[in-house]
């Protein structure tokens, strides 16, 4: 149960960064997915490397949003969405 709630956060954080990116016309839900969990990592060990530890609900989600973002972006240079 824990992987499938992990799944739909993930795929709504992907959804919320692809929007944010300006990237929502070429992603599809599965790309979205890949984003916001992938993303998600990449934002919590950005943010430990920091020093920040996302003790609230809102923290942790603005962290997985900004690591999707990031994600994306760092996608986006390779050309994999297009390039910036």
């Amino acid at each position: 149960m824990d992987l499938i709630i992990s799944l739909i956060i993930g795929g709504i954080v992907g959804w919320l960064a692809s929007i944010l990116a300006k990237t929502n016309a070429q992603m599809g839900w599965i790309a979205n997915v890949l984003v916001g969990v992938v993303g998600s990592a990449l934002g919590f060990w950005v943010a430990g490397m920091l020093g920040i530890e996302a003790s609230g609900g809102i923290l942790r989600f603005a962290i997985a949003l900004a690591g999707a973002a990031l994600l994306i972006f760092i996608l986006s240079i390779f050309g994999v969405f297009g390039k910036r």
